[in-house]
């Protein structure tokens, strides 16, 4: 169903502000993981892991699920649809994935901002989790620049169910160049490929119990 053009001019506007807002906030997340790691001032080390968890529970969460939503209502809402470009589905995919993890981290973050909060805390305490937190926060803003990139440059490419759509309509071989006939774009190939590389490593850390919700924690 096609939304009127208010209703998907807004919803637009939702999901940039939501993915930018994202991206933003997860850079400061990052930003504060950094100095949390690498100062020595115990102070500093401190007030940075009791403001990352606030930051990911009340900024980054919201504002991932928020991005989410409003991505799919917005594929589902317009012509693009939801599975017919290859470019909405790596970014959908990506999105989801971000999301996922987020939801993991949220207990060691908030496991490591309470042990922040105590006098005895120092520079040196829990430096796995906090240096996992760091490189999950660079991955994510990693992964969030690049779907910003793909929502920003759309590039060409019909799924097999999008050059069959497109087939159905036009009642020709795909003659705009973006379907079956003219192969998988080269674009989509090498995100295939680097897809499937951080899903087996995400999976391998997870199963092995490496970067688990609770690696890092003790038990």
């Amino acid at each position: 169903m096609q939304m009127t053009r208010p209703f998907r001019d807004i919803a637009l506007s939702i999901h940039v502000i939501a993915s930018v807002g994202w991206a933003g906030a997860l850079g400061v997340f990052l930003a504060h993981a950094l100095a949390g790691l690498f100062s020595t001032d115990e102070q500093v080390v401190r007030a940075m892991y009791m403001a990352m968890s606030i930051s990911a529970w009340f900024v980054i969460l919201p504002l991932s699920v928020a991005a989410f939503a409003t991505g799919v209502i917005q594929a589902l809402g317009t012509a693009w649809g939801l599975i017919r470009h290859y470019w909405i589905v790596f970014k959908l995919v990506m999105t989801a994935t971000a999301t996922v993890v987020l939801l993991m981290k949220l207990t060691p973050i908030s496991y490591l901002a309470e042990m922040a909060a105590q006098p005895t805390f120092s520079s040196t305490d829990l430096l796995g989790l906090r240096t996992s937190t760091m490189l999950h926060a660079a991955g994510g803003v990693i992964v969030l620049v690049l779907i910003i990139g793909l929502a920003i440059l759309k590039p060409r490419g019909l799924t097999p169910y999008g050059a069959w759509k497109q087939d159905q309509k036009v009642q020709t071989d795909t003659a705009s160049g973006d379907g079956l006939m003219q192969g998988t774009p080269r674009w989509v190939k090498a995100f295939a490929v680097i897809s499937a590389i951080i899903v087996l490593m995400i999976g391998a850390m997870l199963l092995g119990g490496v970067h688990g919700p609770s690696a890092h924690m003790p038990h």
